[in-house]
């Protein structure tokens, strides 16, 4: 939008050359006692022309998107309300327009040329409650705030004078308000995310009241003017380390204790759950069989011939004949376990005349005659 008002301004300037084109021409012709009629309109023209596109051109406002223009009026000695980013007309004479950038903005006081905005020994020096004078490199992030009639604030108070008139006295001057009421000591170590913390609170409320706002404050650097002071406190604070390093280290061999006893402490409850599991487990196996005899005793006691009937039960299939010694032990009653079981097949029985071993079936006793 820029290339607008140039490019009016560049018409103007030809309408102007054109003025004097054309006063040169009518003196030319005057001198040679030609007619200088066509002199005269060119010099018209031109004036009109340059005259007009240069008037054109000074009423044209052309904002940027990180800009605000303030409009004064000549006449009522007021601003407008600022205008936004945009093309605007303004009355050339009867309006004036400064155009403030609101973008954000970097201001550093360092004891190095390369870091400070003044290009030389900047660094703020301030004497501490305990009589150390102290070194302070700092850097404060602001911008014109856009919000309102801010920029109308910033124009009536300090206009463009605004970075070395208000924003570099003030950074300066809390910088030392805060830091004297600390010790060395602290400023250096301890308490310096405090004091960050204060001069960044009193700074944004300071330069809200004329139309900025504080994006942020950082204490660069911190230094002593004098040496050996800055080695002791260096000193300390290495020893506080180291001592704080030990007690970490402390702190990890006792955790790794306390990991391992946890450990040992699981595997041993571990193994006595199993334990108590499989003791469980036999006393209810235990308990199982013993019942399971208990009632196997109670069947035998109400039918006695239930074991031979079992053990006739496990022959095999097929088996139809059985061998018994004449003089066996073991007796078997065919006839009840038929009657116990209609479906029971009793096998055929061999009893060896002469055999010596015990017979499984009795041999029937003689009936004695009367």
């Amino acid at each position: 939008m820029g290339g607008i008002s140039s490019l009016l301004g560049g018409i103007a300037l030809l309408g102007f050359l054109l003025f004097i084109a054309g006063v040169g021409f009518v003196v030319v012709s005057a001198s040679q006692g030609r007619p200088v009629r066509n002199g005269i309109m060119l010099a018209i023209v031109g004036v009109v022309v340059g005259v007009l596109f240069s008037v054109v051109s000074q009423g044209i406002l052309i904002v940027e998107p990180q800009q605000r223009a303030v409009v004064f009026q000549t006449l009522s000695g007021e601003l407008e309300v600022p205008r936004g980013p945009g093309t605007s007309i303004i009355l050339p004479v009867l309006q004036q327009a400064t155009i403030y950038d609101i973008s954000l903005q970097e201001y550093t006081v360092a004891s190095t040329a390369e870091e400070s905005t003044r290009r030389g020994d900047d660094a703020v020096q301030v004497r501490t409650v305990d009589g150390q004078e102290v070194l302070i490199d700092a850097t404060i992030l602001y911008r014109i705030s856009p919000v309102g009639d801010s920029v109308n604030t910033v124009h009536r108070l300090w206009q463009q004078r605004y970075v070395e008139q208000f924003i570099r006295p003030v950074l300066r001057g809390f910088i030392r308000d805060v830091i004297s009421n600390y010790r060395a000591e602290a400023v250096y170590s301890s308490a310096r995310t405090e004091i960050q913390t204060q001069i960044t609170e009193l700074l944004a409320e300071r330069i809200a009241e004329d139309g900025f706002e504080l994006s942020d404050f950082i204490i660069r650097n911190v230094t002593f003017s004098n040496v050996e002071f800055s080695n002791s406190i260096e000193q300390v604070q290495i020893a506080e380390r180291r001592a704080l390093e030990a007690q970490f280290r402390v702190q990890q061999e006792s955790q790794e204790a306390e990991r391992v006893r946890v450990n040992a402490q699981g595997q041993r409850d571990a193994a006595i759950a199993r334990a108590e599991g499989e003791a469980e487990s036999i006393r209810i196996r235990a308990i199982a069989e013993a019942e399971a005899l208990r009632l196997v005793s109670e069947q035998i006691a109400a039918n006695p011939s239930l074991i031979q009937y079992q053990y006739v039960q496990q022959l095999a299939p097929n088996v139809s004949v059985i061998l018994l010694p004449s003089n066996s032990p073991f007796l078997f009653d065919f006839e009840s376990l038929a009657q116990a079981n209609p479906n029971f097949t009793a096998p055929e029985l061999l009893i060896p005349e002469s055999s010596q071993l015990p017979s499984l079936v009795p041999t029937p006793t003689p009936t004695p005659t009367p």
